[in-house]
């Protein structure tokens, strides 16, 4: 068993109690984890809040930031392998995605280090004589960010780079499910030299541990990835210090193929879409939306490769779909796939848990056409697919939009005046035409709707953590005028 700690104002710490976390594809403990209390969780904010406007971190230039997280950019890159394992082993997620991704984040936080000194304020042109005007961007304060137990490496990143960049200090929540990751990711902010109380690492309980958290009177801003049902309890914790919020929340993707598409593309890219991270993803393509005179076709195709996925360990370089990191979340897909056949759903192929130990789940596909089956509007986050034909493009516009998320899309099509008209149509944050699942730190991410709002990624997160301070400097030497004689 191996053992965790949290990190808490430059140290690593106990806490008062612990829980064993399990190992997804044995459903059995493989290590404890800290679990922080709401004492700990004021302990957290407050070093963060004295780490903020007192010692070295405010006294640092931009550039010096910077400098803090390239470093911390190298450490990150020098030890994904390590940290690839890590969250593979507590959140089933397949060894040769992490490995992958997590490579990849170290580039995210070499861009953010990068636009650390790029944060500019500018100069008004005011109307008004002998005043000059600018405007200073500054650190929103101390943020608290929220993390799920999905590609939580990459999800830190994308919130704890631009704070940085940014000046801010923060709280970071990993999940209580599969922790394992960020509380090693403190290890190397420690290594990097960010100044004690600047980054805090903790993992605990919703009511515990994330209320207390998102509630704290120090708390500026709440950066939270989740679903909605939880994001609502976060804004309405918010209330209590008026914090603002960033919310990536889920999504039920519309995944549109046209007949002139090029279908064996299209296929790979669903098969990535659904089926890539046992499906636990927030942009996972699941409602495919298919032109009715390819639809047999394209969805034999599909089947095919979906029966020819190697489910097996995610330590196996091998495996290509491993396990769902819970047996709650198993548990949840089981529930819903029964549901949506109920309702008039054909299964076209899978549908079932795996015998054994660990939380499998077979790859499946349901065909709803003309059915109002549960699996059209509810997001599983697992590896169903729930497909639908279309006739003409407004219909395909139709369908895509139907639905109270607006996170991502994708268009298959060869048109590229179709691709267009479409682009402006669809109601979500990303749109991807002939390619699904690209992110880069450079491009803004985030979703319509339910699917949240802010973003993150680009310069447009680097925002999210900063707030507007307006200075008035008066030029004239003469005397102000005594206000009450009138002239």
């Amino acid at each position: 068993m191996q053992h965790f700690q949290y990190y808490i104002d430059g140290q690593f710490l106990e806490g008062e109690a612990r829980f064993d976390s399990l190992d997804p594809s044995t459903g059995k403990p493989w290590a404890t984890m800290p679990e922080a209390r709401e004492a700990d969780v004021d302990r957290a904010v407050s070093a963060a809040y004295t780490a903020l406007y007192d010692g070295p971190w405010p006294k640092l230039t931009a550039t010096q930031r910077g400098k803090l997280l390239y470093k911390l950019a190298d450490l990150v890159a020098a030890n994904a392998q390590k940290l690839a394992e890590l969250e593979t082993r507590d959140t089933g997620k397949i060894i040769r995605e992490t490995s992958a991704q997590i490579a990849y984040v170290a580039d995210y936080y070499r861009y953010y280090a990068g636009l650390a000194d790029k944060i500019e304020g500018s100069y008004l042109p005011i109307d008004k004589p002998d005043m000059d005007v600018w405007l200073r961007r500054e650190p929103v304060g101390v943020v608290a960010m929220v993390v799920p137990w999905n590609s939580q490496l990459f999800l830190s990143a994308v919130k704890i780079g631009p704070a940085l960049a940014a000046g801010c200090t923060m709280v970071v929540k990993a999940s209580e499910d599969g922790p394992a990751p960020l509380l090693e990711l403190a290890r190397l902010i420690h290594e990097a030299g960010f100044p004690a109380g600047v980054v805090n690492i903790l993992n605990g309980f919703g009511p515990s541990c994330g209320s207390a958290l998102g509630r704290h009177p120090k708390v500026a801003h709440v950066a939270f990835t989740g679903g909605p049902e939880t994001a609502r309890h976060v804004v309405r914790n918010s209330a209590e210090n008026l914090a603002s919020t960033s919310l990536e929340l889920g999504g039920k993707s519309p995944f549109i193929v046209f007949a002139d598409a090029d279908l064996e593309s299209a296929a790979n890219a669903q098969v990535a879409g659904i089926f890539a991270a046992t499906g636990q993803s927030c942009v996972a393509g699941s409602r495919l939306i298919v032109e009715r005179s390819i639809k047999d076709r394209f969805v034999a195709l599909l089947k095919q490769k979906a029966e020819a996925i190697r489910i097996g360990a995610p330590l196996d370089m091998a495996t290509e779909v491993g396990p769902l990191a819970t047996s709650r979340q198993r548990k949840g897909i089981i529930d819903l796939v029964a549901r949506s056949l109920d309702a008039g759903a054909v299964l076209v192929t899978g549908g079932k848990a795996l015998d054994g130990d660990g939380f499998y789940y077979q790859p499946t596909i349901l065909d709803c056409d003309g059915v109002a089956s549960p699996s059209l509007v509810n997001e599983f986050f697992g590896p169903v697919l729930s497909v639908v034909s279309f006739e003409t493009e407004q219909e395909a516009l139709r369908l895509a939009n139907d639905t109270v998320f607006g996170l991502a899309s994708g268009i298959f099509t060869q048109n590229l005046t179709r691709a267009h008209r479409l682009m402006k149509g669809i109601r979500a944050g990303v749109v991807w035409v002939n390619t699904y699942r690209a992110v880069s730190p450079i491009a803004p991410f985030g979703g319509f709707g339910l699917s949240g709002h802010g973003r993150e990624g680009g310069m447009a997160a680097v925002m999210d953590y900063t707030r507007t301070k307006t200075i008035w400097l008066r030029t004239s030497d003469d005397p102000i005028p005594d206000p009450f004689v009138m002239r």
